[in-house]
């Protein structure tokens, strides 16, 4: 009888009893072990903040140093959520504004500038928004006899004939451009020490010629506006109305926006409030709505 060798199956049985320990250990649990982790929940992206809506509105500074603006403005924000950045300086500049795409709408009052902005490109959906006048004011004792003067024309050339100090705001502003109309119609180029130039807006232009006991002209919000020492002297010659437009910028990125604070400004609401405006403090008001499409 053939004889196996029992030591290579002692090694198998041994091994095969190593395998089935180790098989065994693997799949209990290990208390001591710290637990997996949950995984943490994926952090929400919280949504981008909506941006508001902005845009600039380059007026005259009437407009603003007369308080209209701080009148509508809010009722128009409050109504469409549109902010509107006021940028308030001469006319032309204003429309300096519009030509170089710094603002989204205009609120001027010079109308052959106004006329000449749309017809170059510029401007797009141009209204007539409101108007009130001109007054040409001066100490109350009026050295140059302005008040017995019938126009304009005649009340510039008794100021040069007497060299009656005269402050002008000379920066271009639609009140700035009417005065040098007037001059123009009078056949007199001002100047010499009787004519001054702040290069200011209209209100610190009244407070220069109230304190020079001068003459200067002015917008009647404005001046109603202000309380001074100076008079009116001239007033109600046709020369002296102070038409306003409003004029959306046409390369503004905001098209929508401008185009409902247009329609604000001359829709039925916003004209209320122009007309409105003024009466409880002055018993009129200081301007009047006139809205109508070039």
């Amino acid at each position: 009888m053939k004889r196996f060798s029992l030591i290579p199956s002692f090694f198998l049985a041994l091994l095969l009893l190593l395998l089935a320990a180790c098989s065994s250990q693997s799949t209990q649990p290990n208390s001591a072990a710290p637990s997996s982790p949950a995984a943490a929940p994926a952090a929400s992206t919280p949504a981008p903040a909506k941006e508001a809506k902005e845009i600039v509105l380059a007026t005259t500074t009437s407009t603003q140093d007369s308080g209209l603006l701080d009148s509508l403005l809010p009722v128009f924000e409050k109504e469409t959520g549109i902010k509107v950045k006021v940028v308030a300086v001469g006319t032309g500049q204003a429309i300096k504004l519009g030509e170089d795409g710094n603002a989204d709408v205009l609120l001027v009052h010079a109308r052959k500038s106004e006329d000449e902005f749309v017809e170059k490109g510029f401007g797009i959906n141009a209204y007539d928004v409101m108007y009130n006048q001109f007054y040409i004011v001066g100490p109350a004792d009026d050295p140059a006899g302005l008040k017995q003067a019938k126009t304009a024309k005649e009340a510039m050339e008794k100021i040069a004939a007497n060299k009656s100090t005269f402050v002008s705001r000379g920066d271009d502003s639609g009140t700035d451009k009417k005065e040098k109309s007037i001059w123009k119609e009078a056949a007199i180029k001002p100047e010499g020490s009787w004519y001054l130039s702040s290069g200011q807006g209209m209100g610190e232009t009244l407070q220069m010629a109230d304190e020079k006991k001068a003459y200067t002209l002015t917008d009647e919000a404005t001046f109603l506006s202000r309380k001074l020492g100076l008079e009116i002297v001239m007033q109600g010659d046709k020369s002296l109305l102070n038409p306003y437009g409003i004029i959306q910028v046409k390369s503004s990125a905001k098209q929508d926006e401008g185009l409902q604070l247009i329609q604000f400004f001359t829709g039925a609401e916003g004209q209320k409030l122009i007309g409105e405006f003024g009466q409880a403090t002055y018993g009129k008001g200081l301007f009047v709505p006139d809205a109508k499409k070039r």
